[in-house]
């Protein structure tokens, strides 16, 4: 075991964490509101993972987890308002040849945002237009001195809240913050240099499939929501039950897309009278796909890279978004399209997904089958395509060991 305290079991030891953070909300769009200072709260109850029955923490270091919750003063209450953030986090000890002091924590979840785009009341902020949105933050915290169960801290680090192409516009709010906070540990723990883990070197192969739903809008015109339903299979390698790489195939239907075809919109009957001979196909997308996932005893964090083999009304989806609308000196609204450039062929093609997994039984004990629910944002290249919730199975073979010597 990589610690020691001063009662007999580490592995169930908790830690709270108070945290004051200031910082500066970033503009969202030419001319955005003025901002002052971004003031934020966030409470914290994690855990730390020594549990010898815990495989994935002891191939990671022993990271350590937990859920925060938070409230965001983004410095302009009128116009771009407040946000109140659940968050669940997994925190890595960083450069530990060097320092034990330097922590790195991801979280990924989600912000009720109360202050919206209105085109009328509030036309300037075009960072967020729906009420729930995604949240992430990203923050390297460093240890400036402990004192008995109480680790004060110093930390610096960035958040983003968006929606996931729910509605638009949705250009999101990136934020830059400090901290300064206090950990407070239920058992004073003393650490101690870790020890090498017993657990054997093992891989096994997996077969997965998933259904997913998800919704997104097609343009600030078409801005309603509309079904994405989509089918994944992936096959590949567990390693150490703890990291899994697999590669696949995914299909998509895209009710925008089948809608604005079969209603014969503007750029279907001018520039793609073709797509009326087959609607469904048109507003389909298939391609290829490589995966990678941490699993965390019940839960997953999964990052997905593909390339769109057949996404064919991603030409009228971009030529749309990437326009524009002005009045001109008559008072009449004039419609600019964007250009097919070298831009919309890389976004075109490559396609990439991120979300948060919950297995029904625990990975832990790499049992045999496994049921996830899953909630993804999917996106062209960087830029959110739509939002997923999935339904998935998933089959392990027999695994192969190499024992530790």
């Amino acid at each position: 075991m990589i610690g020691q305290t001063k009662t007999e079991n580490s592995s169930e030891s908790y830690f709270v964490i108070p945290e004051l953070l200031i910082g500066k909300t970033l503009p969202a769009n030419t001319d955005f509101p003025e901002t002052k200072l971004q003031k934020n709260i966030f409470i914290s109850l994690g855990h730390y993972n020594f549990s010898p029955d815990k495989e994935w923490a002891a191939r990671l270091n022993y990271p350590k987890t937990g859920l925060s919750l938070g409230y965001t003063d983004y410095g302009n209450s009128e116009k771009v308002g407040e946000a109140f953030t659940l968050m669940p986090f997994i925190e890595f000890n960083i450069l530990k040849k060097y320092t034990k002091k330097l922590n790195l924590q991801i979280g990924i979840g989600t912000s009720y945002i109360n202050t919206l785009f209105d085109s009328i009341n509030n036309p300037l902020n075009r960072a967020i237009t729906t009420k729930l949105n995604w949240s992430f933050r990203s923050f390297l915290y460093y240890d400036v001195f402990s004192q008995g169960k109480t680790t004060w801290r110093f930390g610096l680090g960035y958040l983003h809240q968006s929606n996931g192409h729910t509605r638009l516009p949705n250009q999101g709010l990136n934020s830059l913050a400090a901290s300064i906070s206090a950990k407070f540990n239920q058992k004073e723990i003393v650490f101690s240099q870790p020890e090498k883990h017993s657990f054997d070197s093992k891989s096994q192969s997996y077969l997965s499939s998933r259904f997913g739903i998800g919704q997104n809008v097609l343009s600030e015109v078409f801005n309603d929501k509309r079904e994405v339903f989509a089918f994944a299979l992936d096959y590949g390698k567990i390693i150490n039950n703890t990291f899994k790489f697999g590669a696949g195939f995914y299909y998509r239907f895209y009710e925008h897309y089948y809608d604005y075809i079969k209603n014969n919109e503007a750029l279907v009957e001018e520039e793609y009278p073709i797509f009326k001979e087959n609607p469904y196909g048109y507003a389909t997308n298939f391609g290829l796909y490589a995966t990678s996932e941490l699993l965390l005893s019940h839960f997953g964090f999964e990052f997905d890279i593909g390339l769109n083999i057949y996404k064919p009304f991603y030409k009228i989806d971009w030529i749309l978004n990437q326009g524009y609308t002005f009045e001109n000196g008559n008072g009449d609204t004039v419609t600019v399209l964007g250009e097919l450039d070298w831009y919309y062929e890389i976004k075109r093609t490559v396609s990439t997904r991120m979300g948060l997994k919950y297995y029904l039984w625990s990975n832990n004990h790499s049992p045999k089958h496994n049921i996830f629910i899953g909630a993804h944002i999917n996106a062209n290249l960087g830029q959110a395509d739509f939002t997923e919730l999935s339904l998935g199975y998933i089959h392990r073979f027999k695994y192969k060991t190499k024992t530790t010597k």
